[in-house]
């Protein structure tokens, strides 16, 4: 590494930060860009989150695994929160996530933390405040400046670029007061009527820089030079050195989490008189200098977390009913004025404690209570567990589907049954007979359960928001209770360490759920009744391997060169075009002679045979009117998209798929008989069966990513399940 230009890259980069500025050239700055420079902290946030957007959410957070996954309704609220504050020009309520265990709250507070660290960083996210330069006698003689004959320093209109060897002591603001804040409050409102501020926006200069004042202690030094140069400004500024700071969890600079505790969150304390304060100037030699320090302060012009709020006693967060009506808090002989946004969690037991407190209407307008339930898309909770099988895949080989099961698993306890009688009456009695799994489908995909009609599956698509909306504005919300991911993390870890099995797979995680649903005593949501299906935890263990039999047993057929679906939509596409001629009385062009020729019945009837069609007259025909019908509304329905035979007739795809099953069933029991033998003394590699086990190992690898010895524990599982 090259010292020198090392210390030239970070010179120049300094000097491109503009890290430090007198007083002077902040205004310029001000005047060139007022929206900028001129923020309060909900303003800066919901700015962060426009620049950002949902990369705030996607990124590991504190560079580990954890990542805000789904929620995507709390980010908007928590936005339109914001932006609400901003447009009052004040954050006059504490943001409380509130939800479950393990449902992400803290992860989303942290990963807001992590977008404002990023976001000062940058250009448009620059921050600044200020401290207070005293320079040596050399450089300016005569107290506090006044009356000396040094050449340099009638020069000098501001110390804010002395070096360090001409600074006597520098003082700065404990609150990170904004520079702003050093002109007099009567002049603040005309500078701004001066500035260029954008039009037609809810952009608004926050109430703290129209009326807010400085800190106590930075307002007695303003005072005293001030008084020591008989009134002239253009002087005290001269001690001004406006600084540019970056929001920082680790240095605690603005971003703040308080943990569930019992002191107090500032002190006041009188400020040490060390060697550099023992050299002040005179004039501030009398005056009795206090310091305020404590998490309140350390979090002003930024984010103050309360972690797990409603842990603490009650008294011991009184203060934020003033602190959010008013923005000010009283620390010892000082009030202290705050721009910072208040945010929390809590989880909904504590909540719901908090709501029997005799104060708690007092506190509610203060509190802006935002739900963060448990993910109920299997989509999105799968996502969740992701980053840590890649963590743990190196103790034992990783088959696929893992966080498939784990998410499915989950995602079922949590889902609650839909009442009939909140639904429209052509409604009702199809939303009785969804089961949980039909439920967890409709969520993650919009797919309808399996033999229902095609107006029924319209019904169900135009109803979901109203399904999805169910329980959203009760107390006992779907979502609020079930498995939480947090815990079924720790269950992945578990099962990698199962000796029983020798590798990491869905039948890995279903034993480990049997013991998991045993441990009633731990879980309260494990001692739920069923009702109909639902909250039948332990059953959800054979739902997630009956779905599982299903998808592996696709799989392995794939690799034999069995599963075919293009092969069954051409099946379908060659029958609705015989079907059709047929309706029409038309003939069919052959394409290899080039003549016409009648429709095939013995395909239509082959067809029909296959998908259970009714085989007497009148019902056949009713049969074959409503597939052609289907076609015709499936394609107004959608007439930019191209005919999808699977969308339109998912349910013919489902029987052919079963009877090209049936019909394979001696091939794959071949296959398995050879498996069994496979490796061994015993294998005759000639046979049909063992060059079919060592193609369908082969294919498992390299189309789905299975280890070997995954491979034939899961064939082994679906052989025995299914055939």
């Amino acid at each position: 590494m090259n010292l020198s230009q090392l210390s030239e890259s970070m010179k120049a980069e300094f000097q491109r930060n503009q890290q430090i500025l007198s007083f002077d050239e902040f205004i310029k700055l001000v005047q060139q860009k007022p929206k900028t420079y001129l923020r309060g902290s909900a303003q800066y946030s919901a700015d962060m989150l426009d620049q950002f957007g949902k990369t705030v959410f996607d990124r590991p957070v504190d560079g580990i695994t954890a990542k805000v996954v789904g929620q995507e309704a709390v980010q908007k609220h928590i936005y339109h929160t914001l932006k609400a504050f901003a447009r009052q020009g004040q954050n006059n309520q504490l943001i409380l996530l509130h939800g479950p265990n393990g449902s992400a709250k803290s992860t989303l507070i942290a990963a807001i933390m992590q977008g404002l660290e990023r976001y000062s960083a940058t250009p448009e996210g620059a921050l600044y405040t200020f401290s207070w330069v005293f320079p040596v006698d050399r450089v300016v003689r005569g107290s506090l400046g006044i009356g000396g004959d040094n050449k340099k320093g009638k020069e000098l209109t501001s110390y804010s670029s002395l070096t360090e060897d001409e600074i006597m002591c520098v003082i700065p603001s404990e609150l990170r007061d904004h520079p702003i804040l050093l002109l007099p409050e009567s002049q603040r409102a005309n500078f701004y009527q001066s500035l260029d501020l954008p039009k037609n926006t809810d952009f608004r200069i926050p109430s703290r820089l129209f009326q807010g004042g400085l800190s106590h202690r930075d307002q007695m030094i303003f005072q005293a030079l001030l008084n020591n140069y008989h009134g002239d400004y253009a002087q005290v500024l001269r001690h001004v050195r406006v600084e540019r700071f970056f929001l920082s969890r680790i240095y605690r600079t603005g971003l703040i989490t308080i943990e569930p505790q019992m002191h107090v969150d500032a002190q006041y304390q009188q400020l040490t008189m060390n060697r550099s304060l023992s050299q002040l100037p005179a004039s501030l030699m009398g005056i009795n200098l206090f310091s305020i320090s404590g998490d309140l302060t350390d979090a002003n012009r930024g984010m103050i977390d309360y972690n797990d709020l409603l842990k603490r006693p009650i008294d011991s967060y009184k203060y934020l009913l003033t602190a959010c009506e008013n923005g000010k808090v009283n620390v010892g002989q000082s009030i202290v004025q705050l721009d910072s946004v208040f945010i929390g969690s809590s989880n909904e037991l504590q909540l719901d404690a908090f709501k029997e407190y005799p104060d708690f209407s007092s506190f509610k307008g203060r509190i802006e209570l935002i739900k963060v339930p448990y993910l109920l898309k299997l989509s999105q909770e799968q996502e969740v567990y992701e980053p840590i099988l890649q963590s743990i895949a190196g103790e034992k080989p990783l088959t696929p589907h893992v966080s498939w099961a784990i998410a499915m698993w989950g995602v079922l306890t949590r889902l609650k049954k839909p009442h009939r009688e909140r639904y429209p009456t052509e409604l009702a009695g199809l939303i009785d007979r969804l089961t949980p799994l039909d439920k967890l489908k409709l969520y993650d995909t919009g797919e309808a359960p399996e033999g229902i009609s095609n107006e029924e599956r319209k019904l169900l698509k135009v109803n979901l928001s109203k399904i999805l909306d169910e329980y959203n504005n009760v107390p006992y919300y779907e979502g609020r209770t079930g498995a939480s991911a947090r815990e079924l993390k720790t269950l992945l870890i578990d099962a990698a360490q199962n000796p029983e099995f020798k590798t990491l797979s869905p039948l890995t995680v279903a034993q480990e759920l049997r013991k998991f649903v045993k441990r009633t005593s731990e879980y309260e949501f494990l001692r739920q009744d069923p009702v109909d299906g639902y909250h039948h935890h332990e059953a959800f263990i054979d739902t997630l391997l009956n779905e599982y039999t299903t998808k592996l047993d696709r799989e392995v057929r794939e690799c034999l060169g069995l599963y075919d679906t293009k092969q069954w939509a051409d099946f379908i596409k060659k029958y609705i075009t015989h079907l059709s001629a047929l309706l029409k009385k038309e003939k069919i062009k052959n394409t290899i002679t080039g003549g016409y020729e009648e429709p095939d019945q013995s395909l239509l009837n082959e067809f029909e045979t296959i998908v259970g069609a009714p085989q007497e007259q009148a019902a056949k025909d009713t049969f074959r009117q409503n597939l052609i019908s289907q076609i015709g509304a499936w394609a107004l329905e959608n007439p930019k998209e191209q005919l999808d035979y699977f969308k339109v007739f998912p349910e013919l795809k489902q029987k052919i798929e079963k009877h090209f099953y049936e019909s394979q069933k001696s091939l794959l029991q071949k296959m398995n008989t050879a498996l069994k033998l496979f490796g061994t003394d015993n294998e005759d590699s000639t046979s049909e069966g063992s060059k079919l086990a060592r193609q369908t190992l082969e294919n498992m690898q390299k189309k789905f990513g299975y280890p070997v010895e995954g491979a034939r524990e899961v064939i082994g599982f679906l052989m025995s399940r299914k055939y």
